[in-house]
């Protein structure tokens, strides 16, 4: 059944910040009724409810804590407690550690601390974090960025996503993604830096990732603003033998 299926629905894939027609880095990744909301950049709840209802999301998991992948959860917050969304109980969230300060941090405005727990049910994610989010089997492996940062394996119906997050080209990264039948890597970096620590894939990197992990399919997303989406497509192809394309938003691919 088509609705069986494992699908990705790009809702935005810009950074370091939303452009007039592309929000920033978040998926809504679907199978067999389940729907999980993956990163919560800037602009993608808005874009997510063309395709589902916060109270109707089975999780939300986000990869790092860096706005254009996270900001997005501030607006649900206050959407969930305290406009028209009834919640039978808390989002289900996964991120890395802290996140439930970091939230709160940011939204409490009085000496209460704001309720985030009214709104997310937290869980901090670990390397080799594993769990089963309805039809759906998800598994988390640190990654290279400088900060605390993950990238996630999604598995449904014989079926598989690697999802990379932003990170360096790394081996955690690879051996998530071995066989995958598809492979949404960021391609930020125009070129790797001469001095300092690497925290980016480029396009080549995202083609070697791919080949290396023996993906199926390569999507690149998050293209840094000095590339064009068609410019990180063609370098990405000279390294990666398979079929690449780009996360554009509002796009559905079918895995």
């Amino acid at each position: 059944m088509v609705g069986d299926l494992l699908r990705l629905t790009v809702l935005g894939s810009a950074t370091p910040y939303a452009s007039v027609d592309n929000p920033c880095s978040g998926y809504l990744v679907s199978s067999g009724g389940t729907r999980v909301w993956v990163d919560a950049g800037s602009g993608t709840l808005a874009q997510l409810q063309r395709h589902v209802r916060l109270d109707a999301l089975d999780a939300i998991w986000i990869s790092h804590l860096h706005a254009d992948h996270s900001a997005d959860l501030l607006t649900a917050y206050y959407a969930a407690l305290y406009a028209d969304i009834q919640l039978a109980a808390p989002i289900p969230l996964y991120g890395p550690s802290g996140i439930a300060d970091r939230l709160a941090h940011f939204l409490t405005n009085t000496s209460k601390r704001s309720p985030v727990e009214s709104a997310f049910a937290v869980h901090e994610l670990d390397d080799g974090h594993q769990m089963r989010v309805g039809a759906l089997t998800m598994t988390s492996r640190v990654v290279a960025h400088g900060m605390p940062a993950f990238a996630v394996r999604i598995e449904a119906q014989g079926r598989s996503l690697a999802y990379s997050g932003d990170t360096a080209p790394c081996a955690n990264l690879t051996a998530l993604a071995e066989g995958c039948d598809v492979l949404l890597c960021e391609a930020e970096s125009t070129q790797a830096p001469a001095e300092g620590e690497q925290v980016h894939h480029t396009p080549e990197d995202a083609g070697d990732t791919a080949e290396a992990a023996r993906a199926g399919r390569l999507i690149v997303t998050h293209v840094g603003r000095f590339l064009a989406p068609h410019q990180a497509v063609a370098r990405a192809s000279a390294r990666f033998d398979g079929p690449v394309d780009y996360a554009t938003p509002g796009a559905t691919f079918s895995i």
